[in-house]
């Protein structure tokens, strides 16, 4: 037995579609929020056609280094909210989270229909 197979590898290969796939942009910027359109190449808004999702990043650029960022993904494709997508849903938030917040303490709320979690970003103990 070669190991515990986690992820099947038609949803391993649907990630990688996904996330190499996966572009940005901006949509609106103040000085504490960003918001962002999520492109994925299978997936769009089923009324406009258009973006996948988006993603929400609330910044305290006035606190101090122990505030957390407070980031929220929609997704508004209802094909994301198929419970057997979790792991993709997870692997696409995860990648949005590394490349639009980085290492900075996060909580990020994903919104994905009986997809949707809640998790906790951090960079380092404190």
């Amino acid at each position: 037995m070669d190991g515990l197979e986690v992820i099947p590898p038609a949803i391993k290969e649907k990630i990688d579609h996904e996330v190499d796939g996966l572009k940005f942009t901006k949509n609106f910027r103040s000085a504490t929020a960003e918001e962002w359109f999520l492109f994925l190449p299978s997936y769009r808004d089923p009324q406009s056609g258009g973006a996948a999702g988006k993603a929400i990043i609330h910044y305290d650029l006035y606190g101090n280094r122990d505030i957390y960022i407070n980031t929220t993904i929609i997704f508004d494709d209802p094909e994301l909210y198929i419970s057997t997508l979790h792991s993709l849903v997870y692997a696409i938030a995860d990648e949005i989270v590394n490349r639009l917040v980085g290492y900075a303490d996060t909580l990020l709320s994903v919104h994905a229909g009986e997809n949707s979690y809640q998790a906790v970003y951090r960079s380092s103990e404190k």
